[in-house]
């Protein structure tokens, strides 16, 4: 069986990993301590074919609209989306109970990460205008998977817990496949994978 299985794994022209990047980093590094003998060259993963795979969109929750007005706030998100008309790129805002339709244009010698949805909503406008430098770190901004439904992300706005919601668009499996092809890597909470697997609890006995 075994033989089999190295066998079938051999077809496989590549792989990649959508799910799970720290924990395999973090895999790696302990092999390579200890030297790649026995157990520490194996971690458990799961592999499905790109076509099963569907990557749903990571959207942002941002507490405040630092220091603006609502009006001067609307005025600068003029300046870098289209307000209320559909375009090559979109995304959509809640703010004060209503939905926005944004959209703009990737200028053809945009790198294939900063053409991604969520890099122009940070690079042009959360960073700029909103002061969220750091998504990573910043207290400001916080995420809701795509799965969750937009009632509940605009239920985050409407409970005065955030000020505004941004509802973006999936990245695509092209899109990553491409990005890791690059050597690049995928801003940070870009991309919400089903299916995922239950969590559970895994016993390996290692004869002595």
């Amino acid at each position: 069986m075994a033989d089999e299985l190295k066998e079938l794994f051999a077809r496989v022209p590549v792989a990649y990993i959508a799910d799970g990047h720290h924990r395999s980093a973090a895999a790696s590094r302990y092999a390579k301590a200890r030297g790649f003998e026995g157990e520490s060259r194996y971690f458990m993963a799961v592999i499905f074919p790109a076509s099963q795979l569907k990557i749903l969109a990571y959207n942002r929750l941002v507490k405040d609209l630092n220091g603006l007005s609502d009006y001067e706030f609307m005025s600068r998100l003029s300046e870098v989306f289209n307000i209320g008309v559909k375009g090559d790129r979109n995304c959509r805002m809640y703010f004060k109970g209503k939905w926005y339709d944004l959209s703009w244009k990737i200028p053809a010698d945009t790198d294939v990460v900063g053409s991604l949805d969520v890099s122009y909503l940070q690079d042009r406008f959360l960073a700029p205008v909103l002061g969220i430098g750091d998504p990573r770190t910043d207290k400001r901004i916080s995420f809701m998977g795509g799965i969750r439904g937009d009632k509940e992300l605009a239920a985050k706005v409407d409970s005065g817990e955030n000020a505004v919601a941004f509802a973006m668009e999936p990245v695509t499996v092209e899109e990553m496949m491409a990005i890791a092809d690059a050597g690049a890597i995928m801003p940070p909470k870009s991309t919400w994978f089903e299916p995922k697997l239950r969590s559970g609890l895994f016993v390996h006995q290692v004869e002595s």
